[in-house]
């Protein structure tokens, strides 16, 4: 039963991803924070689908701490389900991601047309340079910015290299950061198409003004609560 509700819901996934897409497309001429409001109605259809195929809900602790203006969200990373349930916690948002996944047919195009952030990881500091200039350019636009310090999807129970990036835009663009943990890697793993019934918890921490602060210290900051928050999840 478990295979055939996942595989239920995947196929229902994989469908909506052409029409969204092309959807996004066509709303290019609208301002960035429309076009992504409109297309963020997918997220909301997914996370209903996935509670009526797969038995599997989420719940938000700490919602009043997220600021009325676009900032930058830091979280956990360790399925694609956040990168799909973000959308319907926080408001109109792009991901800061590889420039690869623009190759992928309709999904690649889809993050295009909402102004997602593409970034060459083997450019060092001229990586950086870009994602400060987009990243400000988003967040004027009034578009959040998600990153995943970590930079690719964790084991639940490990732990990953925090890497600056987030916390560079942050530093030198002034923005407020939101630090984020939760426990999808629980029941959307990483690698497998198995979506397992309960309650994902996502924590979101207290805001952090990164005015003034430098770059490490932001970045240990975040790092150091998103870890001692992960534990504490399982307990509440």
């Amino acid at each position: 039963m478990l295979h055939l509700r996942s595989l239920l819901f995947n196929l229902g996934m994989w469908i909506t991803i052409p029409p969204f897409a092309l959807l996004a497309i066509l709303l290019i001429p609208l301002p960035a924070v429309t076009r992504s409001r409109i297309v963020g109605g997918w997220a909301h259809f997914i996370m209903w689908w996935l509670r009526v195929t797969c038995g599997l809900s989420y719940r938000v602790i700490g919602r009043e701490n997220i600021p009325a203006h676009a900032s930058v969200v830091l979280s956990k990373h360790q399925s694609a389900w956040e990168t799909i349930a973000f959308q319907t916690i926080f408001p109109p948002q792009i991901w800061v991601m590889k420039r690869e996944l623009l190759w992928i047919p309709f999904f690649g195009w889809a993050l295009a047309a909402v102004s997602a952030i593409a970034i060459d990881r083997s450019g060092g500091r001229e990586a950086l340079k870009q994602l400060v200039a987009q990243g400000d350019n988003r967040l004027k636009r009034g578009l959040w910015v998600v990153i995943f310090p970590e930079g690719t999807r964790i084991t639940p129970g490990e732990r990953g290299k925090y890497h600056i990036g987030g916390a560079w835009l942050a530093t030198h663009t002034g923005a407020t950061v939101v630090p984020v943990a939760h426990n999808a890697g629980e029941f959307w793993k990483k690698r497998g198409l198995l979506k397992y019934p309960g309650v994902i918890t996502v924590s979101v921490g207290e805001p952090i003004n990164a005015a003034n602060m430098k770059t490490d210290e932001l970045n240990q900051q975040v790092e150091a609560w998103i870890e001692a928050e992960m534990p504490r999840l399982k307990t509440l």
